[in-house]
């Protein structure tokens, strides 16, 4: 199982450790905002991560705009704002874009390609809720779930 978070902005809720325990690999697609954050992601398990907006400047700028990562044959392009994407994932032979900014949960599909916002397991943002997602890879397949964090 693969947890996927994002826009963090400097914080981190012992309820996501809490969810994300038990998964193999973090993709985190970026609003990072404090590099302890990756630090505390990785004693639970190995992450890959973006920088997103506010990561532009300051202490997480080192970190990638875009990454691709390949987790059980299944490739995952993960970029931050999703209307910044500027190729085709499906022709470019990726099973999954990963993204953030928004703060809005969201799976979809299009031309059997997994679109997916984790929505933001930082601080709340008007009336959206606080969650991340947990994809679990089966049979060749992926699975996403959204987790609302209390």
């Amino acid at each position: 199982m693969i947890g996927v978070i994002s826009d963090t902005h400097g914080l981190l809720r012992p309820e996501t450790i809490a969810a994300l325990r038990g998964v193999e690999h973090i993709l985190h697609a970026g609003d990072v905002g404090d590099p302890r954050i990756l630090e505390k992601l990785r004693e639970v398990a190995p992450v890959t991560a973006i920088s997103g907006n506010i990561d532009v400047h300051g202490p997480c700028s080192y970190l990638p705009a875009t990454e691709v990562v390949t987790l059980h044959g299944h490739t995952f392009y993960m970029l931050h704002d999703r209307h910044a994407l500027d190729l085709d994932p499906a022709a470019a032979g990726f099973s999954a874009v990963i993204s953030g900014h928004s703060h809005r949960p969201l799976i979809e599909w299009r031309k059997g390609v997994l679109y997916l916002n984790p929505g933001s397991a930082g601080p709340r943002r008007f009336s959206l809720p606080i969650s991340l997602a947990l994809v679990t890879i089966d049979a060749g397949s992926l699975r996403p779930q959204l987790v609302n964090l209390p």
